[in-house]
């Protein structure tokens, strides 16, 4: 894992991971997030041993409840089980719902994060090009300091993933070494 990062005013946040791939360019979604799962088991793993809270951020596919069982419910199918198992949710774990790209955007990331006083990210999630980036964005807005490890980011495209990770490294300073 990265040495030069602040693990104590960390939290950990896992974007659109619950995922039901089932729309136009998810089957290159998802066989892109299977080659980094690995590493977001291993990140997750990580958090738990370091007593690191993990945030789940995640859209909500048409259940406004906040119900994280039936999010999971609606999203689990052949090809998302295997992902959903491995990165379920604990009790332990924070779930919020967002309405846009954005963890931030019209959810309380933001006052959790201030109210558990985390002010470090670990971010990790799929669509690195789009809802990782624009979470970035807004982080960096926010003034949180951050690592995007860029073995925990799927995008549908390569080439979209590695221009967002360029962005979020030149442009909103995050570190994106890879935590394998």
């Amino acid at each position: 894992m990265e040495t030069n990062f602040n693990y104590k005013d960390s939290a950990v946040l896992f974007i659109d991971v619950i995922n039901d791939f089932a729309f136009d360019g998810g089957e290159k979604l998802i066989a892109h997030t299977e080659k980094i799962l690995p590493n977001m088991v291993k990140l997750k793993k990580f958090a738990q041993e370091h007593h690191i809270p993990v945030i789940y951020v995640n859209d909500h596919y048409g259940v406004w409840q906040a119900d994280l069982h039936r999010i999971i419910d609606r999203c689990t199918n052949k090809r998302s089980k295997h992902i959903i198992d491995q990165l379920r949710p604990t009790p332990d774990d924070y779930f919020l719902m967002k309405p846009q790209h954005s963890a931030f955007f019209q959810t309380p990331l933001q006052s959790l994060l201030q109210e558990i006083h985390k002010k470090h990210l670990i971010m990790s999630g799929i669509a690195g090009d789009i809802c990782v980036l624009f979470s970035a964005k807004d982080a960096y807005m926010y003034g949180f300091d951050m690592w995007v490890p860029k073995d925990c980011m799927a995008s549908e495209d390569e080439d979209g993933n590695e221009y967002a990770l360029y962005l979020m490294h030149s442009v909103m300073k995050a570190k994106i070494d890879a935590i394998a």
